[in-house]
């Protein structure tokens, strides 16, 4: 984009209310490893793709000064399924690790410098080869932060459903419900379909 030419914004809330709504992951499709077989057998499934979609959820902080201790649970996704790891887990810590270390494997995901600092703390690590979508659309002439919302409506012409209550909902806990998983698990899957999406416009 030349300096002259105007910023291109993602379509308002109103537009893209009437939009189709984006076909998302169903619960079938979504794995959370809970054994230590169960995490093996995951991490090798990872650890034969590419590229992810990726993201972390974090019990939610309310109180001035409180600091956030996520994040409790980490989310990887191909177009296919999703994986979700809960952090409480040891054995989970360290297929994240393994996953997020490997130099060949893409994690794209949006908004990662808050979910790399959390992991940096947690994990004693610095995650290789993530790739934040945001830049993606930054070098398209998007001034503002895009999302999973706005890349959606921009690529596909359809309305990604996000609730605020599940958003906000306790990810620390042992059993999550079936809300809270299908939300966790499309964050990381629309994360891969937009990736997988601006690689055709040869980014």
């Amino acid at each position: 984009m030349s300096a002259s030419s105007p910023a291109l914004r993602a379509p308002d809330k109103e537009l893209i209310a009437t939009m189709p709504v984006f076909v998302s992951l169903v619960r079938s499709a979504v794995c959370i490893p809970a054994t230590p077989e169960e995490i093996a057998a995951a991490l090798a499934e990872l650890k034969k793709q590419p590229c992810l979609g990726f993201d972390t959820e974090s019990k939610p902080t309310f109180h001035k000064g409180e600091v956030s201790d996520g994040p409790h649970l980490v989310q990887f996704a191909t177009a296919q399924r999703a994986w979700l790891f809960q952090v409480r887990s040891q054995a989970a810590r360290v297929a994240i690790a393994d996953v997020l270390l490997d130099a060949s494997i893409v994690k794209a995901g949006f908004g990662l410098a808050n979910d790399t600092s959390q992991l940096a703390h947690k994990f004693s690590i610095s995650p290789q080869n993530l790739i934040d979508l945001d830049s993606d659309f930054r070098r398209l002439g998007y001034r503002n932060a895009v999302g999973a919302k706005g890349a959606i409506a921009i690529l596909f012409k359809q309305r990604f459903v996000k609730s605020k209550r599940i958003s906000t909902s306790n990810w620390s806990l042992a059993q999550l419900n079936d809300q809270q998983v299908l939300y966790a698990a499309n964050d990381a899957y629309a994360a891969i379909r937009v990736y997988e999406a601006l690689r055709t416009l040869s980014l």
